[in-house]
């Protein structure tokens, strides 16, 4: 399929896709607007359900509603604009467009990291600190949480982006991927990207390094305290409140470490391709689904929600 581009621009990019394969447009079409649709309406549903019931309004159930509608805001910067193209001959995108999306994608996957994070100091807190949970997190420490999770989300993508904007694309301007990623784009440039890779993969490591370290040294310590209960049963008690946390972060990070934490020159089109569609697509489709099948609050929380809306 012959890709066109009707912009007479050279600061146009075409967005190769997920496939350039004709006869997979409208079935890949078909599969991802399912995906988008389950994805919108599964965390809207947990979003409603969490304002809906006062018995979670709690600073765990806080942290998740805000996740669901980062979540929303995560793949609408992406997949509407892919779905487009699939249908589409013309898979352009502008300069500024591109840097735009960009911009939004970092900074609503940054602040989903900053979000798992805050979801783990809160199991941290109830599980080791039960008599201070309601002073360590109370509403405005949570609210702080969820302020410096986005301040410093959106300083990290503006300073990636005014970094690509310096850069220049003399030769081709086809961006082998679905969407306006920081590999795929530095791979076209022709200006010398070896300090814009140095600052990029330093203040990357630092930005998700941290909530990730936050993470891991949260459950450290809850592992800690868990094993030093004497009861089989209090043990699977406290391990099942973490158990649906656990397995979004396993998604989330497995694929972003696959796919940031190595240099350029190991830039896979493919592979990236797959590990991108699973932390961009499929966790947050995945997301209400893993913290409400195994959570009775938010069963409890959605069969309200059903009865309201039925009544």
């Amino acid at each position: 399929m012959e890709l066109k581009n009707d912009s007479s621009s050279t600061e146009d990019f075409i967005l190769l896709g997920i496939s350039s394969n004709p006869r997979m447009q409208k079935p890949l079409f078909a599969v991802f607007f399912v995906l988008y649709l389950v994805t919108l309406v599964g965390n809207g549903l947990i979003i409603l359900a969490i304002h809906s019931d006062s018995r979670l309004h709690t600073p765990m159930y806080f942290f998740l509603s805000n996740l669901s509608f980062m979540d929303i805001c995560f793949t609408t910067v992406i997949v509407p604009k892919m779905l487009v193209n699939l249908l589409s001959e013309t898979k352009s995108i502008s300069y500024v467009g591109c840097l735009v999306q960009m911009y939004f994608f970092m900074a609503f996957a940054n602040t989903d990291s900053y979000l798992l994070a805050s979801m783990a100091i809160d199991r941290l807190v109830a599980i080791c600190n039960p008599f201070h949970y309601d002073v360590v997190m109370s509403p405005r420490r949570c609210l702080l949480l969820l302020l410096g999770s986005c301040t410093i989300s959106h300083l990290h993508s503006m300073l990636r982006v005014l970094l690509m904007s310096r850069l220049s694309f003399c030769a081709s301007h086809v961006i082998k991927h679905f969407f306006c990623d920081t590999q795929p784009v530095l791979k076209l440039s022709c200006s010398d990207t070896s300090s814009s890779q140095i600052v990029v993969m330093t203040e990357t490591l630092a930005v998700i390094a941290t909530p990730f370290l936050c993470i891991l040294f949260s459950y450290l310590r809850i592992i800690i305290t868990v094993l030093k209960i004497p009861s089989a049963s209090g043990k699977w008690k406290a391990f099942s409140t973490c158990g649906s946390h656990l397995t979004v972060v396993v998604f989330f990070y497995g694929s972003v470490i696959y796919v940031y934490f190595r240099p350029l020159s190991m830039y896979s089109v493919v592979k990236d391709r797959v590990a991108t569609v699973m932390y961009t697509i499929v966790t947050p489709m995945l997301n209400p689904f893993i913290y409400s099948l195994r959570n009775k609050d938010m069963k409890r929380g959605l069969r309200k929600l059903r009865d309201r809306i039925h009544s």
